[in-house]
């Protein structure tokens, strides 16, 4: 009953994200958009019917960007399937959020979108996904990444939800909060607790990007404090190009 009601998910949400290219003859997964907790989303399914629950990557857009990023400029699909047939990453759920709270629709309220209300929604819009999905609610199967904005919310909802990401990738992110907002108030302390049980902490980076520097800055806190990470340095800078390589590097990686 269960594999039948889940191919019925599929069938009733697959429709394309704008302007990705999706062949459910070629493609090992489908991808389908949805609204989670409010939240429109594009969400990879793996064609295959699950025997158990998934392990799922929750992987977020930058600053100005939408749901549709990921599987539009990042090429997710074309990722997934390529290392698919190649054996190199495990069948997973990724589901893209648009990680602007409350749908904020000019430019200058998307730039104000690191000020903690994506943080404070995410253990809700968490649940939702693991009612909605097939897919774990195991801190050892959840993964979260993002670019830019979208790589800081991965650093802040990650400490702020500690021991319950197994790995973690940051993709030319911002680091430190720029408002005082009460959310942030112990970030530093919430790290350290945080990596104690974090499997993966991924940092990736270019050397042109204009966030270089607080990288930087950040990898030499991380390493102070004793804290281990993985860290992938290329050429270039805040680029479509360095993050597909980026998400492609970091999903070899998964649950393995």
């Amino acid at each position: 009953m269960k594999h039948i009601l889940y191919l019925a998910a599929i069938v009733l949400l697959a429709v394309s994200c704008q302007n990705s290219e999706v062949s459910s003859q070629k493609s090992a997964g489908t991808v389908v958009r949805d609204t989670i907790h409010g939240t429109p989303c594009c969400v990879y399914l793996p064609n295959e019917v699950p025997s158990t629950k998934y392990p799922v990557l929750y992987l977020q857009h930058g600053m100005y960007g939408n749901e549709n990023d990921w599987t539009r400029q990042g090429r997710l699909v074309e990722i997934m399937d390529s290392l698919r047939q190649a054996g190199e990453v495990k069948e997973m759920v990724v589901i893209m959020p648009d990680n602007c709270p409350s749908r904020l629709t000019s430019e200058e309220e998307r730039a104000n979108a690191m000020n903690g209300e994506w943080i404070r929604q995410f253990p809700d819009f968490m649940a939702e996904a693991e009612a909605k999905y097939p897919i774990s609610n195991e801190p050892s199967k959840r993964a979260i990444a993002g670019l830019s904005m979208g790589g800081f919310h991965t650093l802040h909802v990650s400490h702020y939800l500690h021991g319950q990401f197994a790995y973690v990738g940051l993709f030319s992110a911002a680091i430190r909060p720029v408002e005082p907002v009460a959310i942030y108030d112990h970030w530093e302390e919430e790290i350290r607790e945080q990596m104690k049980t974090t499997t993966l902490y991924w940092i990736g980076i270019g050397r042109e990007d204009f966030l270089y520097d607080f990288n930087t800055d950040y990898r030499r806190w991380l390493e102070a404090n004793h804290l281990e990470y993985t860290y992938y340095e290329s050429a270039g800078g805040h680029t479509w190009d360095n993050w597909q390589d980026y998400l492609c590097r970091f999903l070899k990686k998964l649950y393995k």
